[in-house]
């Protein structure tokens, strides 16, 4: 059994405003956070899930995230969520009596959940699957991990928003 995850609420409302900050930057994308002007990386949006896929595959290929983070070189697989509230990453799922498949991210797509089909929660939720932390799933070994991959994928702009906003909401 993994440890509680009492930190996951705190996290979320950190995270929003991350995701604020990307949708709310003026057109020359330029920020300025903790006395410093950045420029944000354009974020991607995807317009399936098939697209997720593709885009799961292809970060899990990249060469500095293969070096990285070992579980990078662990498949997991894509698909569609039931309903719009949040995305989901399991690290294994039982179907059909015992069976075991392996990794899996589980993203919404309907009309109410096209929140989700962000770069941002996409690189959240493998996130999880490239931490070995064993901690709780929004802990420490998440938080890092994440923002690691986030650099590594968008950017050290982008690393530093996360940084300085999880340091400011107390995550870290």
């Amino acid at each position: 059994m993994s440890p509680r995850d009492t930190g996951r609420a705190r996290y979320y409302d950190a995270e929003r405003l991350v995701f604020r900050l990307f949708d709310t930057a003026s057109s020359s994308r330029t920020v300025q956070l903790a006395g410093t002007e950045l420029t944000l990386p354009a974020e991607a949006r995807f317009a399936s899930i098939d697209a997720v896929r593709d885009y799961v595959g292809l970060v899990l290929e990249l060469p500095s995230v293969r070096s990285r983070f070992p579980r990078a070189a662990e498949p997991v697989s894509v698909r569609e969520r039931r309903g719009q509230s949040s995305a989901h990453y399991a690290r294994s799922t039982t179907i059909s009596g015992d069976k075991l498949l392996s990794a899996e991210i589980a993203i919404p797509s309907s009309a109410e959940g096209r929140w989700a089909l962000r770069e941002l929660v996409v690189l959240h939720e493998l996130a999880h699957h490239l931490d070995d932390s064993k901690g709780p799933g929004h802990g420490r070994g998440f938080v890092l991990t994440f923002i690691e991959l986030v650099g590594l994928v968008l950017g050290p702009e982008a690393a530093f928003v996360f940084r300085v906003v999880l340091a400011d909401s107390g995550i870290g």
